[in-house]
């Protein structure tokens, strides 16, 4: 041997095979970024880490930073922790572990309400986002919707979950992005009367705000979505259209009644004119409507038509 092992030296073992020994008895330390064997000297490989570039917004740290925490939206980049250790593994003595437990609480103390809000509602969007496939343009305009909402208190006696899933799908609408208030609510597992409670208030207190228009999903969309959930070929779906422009020229009621329950009314009177079989029931579930919706609109249809 080169040199004793001293007893008070940290030595690890991990992450090493049969190949990277060096001698019959291996003992591998971390030191300055170095893989070194304390029994014969060897050096095996370097971790080597850049100096840190000054940086002096969001954008140059997020280029430029190679080893700590991405810059955080909210809050305090630094979260004192209560734990038994330090960074490096070692265990506090009983007086350091009440004084860190002391600064946790002093500095949760001065978090603001708001941000414990966004820090509840950040992951709850994300992950509602990554279920829906929704893209990234359009929570970004989710959220900052949101972040007004809870700027002006909107939140405050009422249901986050409700104003995350308004938000989104106020976004949705006003990109014009295909998508169902109903697959949100399913998605989120949120009551529909909730949700729309909260996007009627986004509507009026938000939007006119960050200048922004609400555009209510038409029938002519959903009758293209549907078509493509049907796999129905273009002259079903052009016939579909047909009926519904000749319905609005004869001037079907459209007030107070759900699109969804037109569109799919009339891709169901395409489809038996083209004398394709399909049931009221699997439209109407793929509708997210009831039977007795669907067969009132097909009357509506049918009884305008015939003047």
């Amino acid at each position: 041997m080169l040199f004793q092992i001293k007893s008070n030296y940290k030595v690890i073992n991990k992450e090493f095979n049969e190949e990277k020994k060096c001698c019959e008895i291996s003992c591998i330390e971390f030191r300055n970024g170095n893989s070194v064997c304390l029994n014969c000297g060897m050096v095996f490989e370097k971790e080597l880490v850049d100096q840190e570039k000054r940086a002096y917004n969001k954008e140059e740290r997020e280029k430029k930073i190679h080893t700590e925490l991405r810059w955080r939206e909210f809050g305090p980049r630094t979260i004192i922790q209560i734990r038994g250790s330090d960074f490096n593994g070692q265990s506090l003595k009983a007086g350091q572990r009440v004084l860190f437990s002391r600064l946790s609480k002093i500095q949760n103390s001065l978090i603001s309400s708001i941000e414990r809000n966004f820090w509840e509602a950040k992951p709850k969007m994300k992950q509602l986002v990554s279920k829906l496939n929704i893209p990234t343009y359009i929570s970004g305009t989710a959220w900052k919707i949101y972040i007004v909402v809870a700027k002006k208190k909107l939140t405050m006696g009422r249901s986050i979950e409700g104003f995350i899933a308004a938000s989104l799908y106020v976004s949705i609408r006003i990109h014009q992005f295909l998508c169902l208030l109903e697959d949100i609510c399913d998605a989120f597992i949120t009551p529909r009367r909730t949700v729309v409670h909260s996007i009627g208030i986004i509507i009026k207190e938000v939007l006119p705000e960050l200048k922004l228009a609400y555009k209510p999903i038409t029938p002519e969309q959903l009758i293209h979505k549907f078509g493509n959930e049907l796999g129905i070929s273009m002259e079903v779906l052009n016939e579909a259209l047909y009926i519904y422009d000749d319905s609005i020229k004869k001037g079907i009621p459209q007030i107070g009644k759900d699109p969804k329950g037109l569109a799919a009314s009339a891709i169901y009177l395409a489809l038996k004119k083209n004398k394709i079989k399909e049931t009221q029931s699997k439209i109407a579930k793929m509708a997210k409507i009831t039977e007795v919706t669907l067969r009132t609109r097909i009357n509506d249809i049918k009884k305008i038509s015939n003047k």
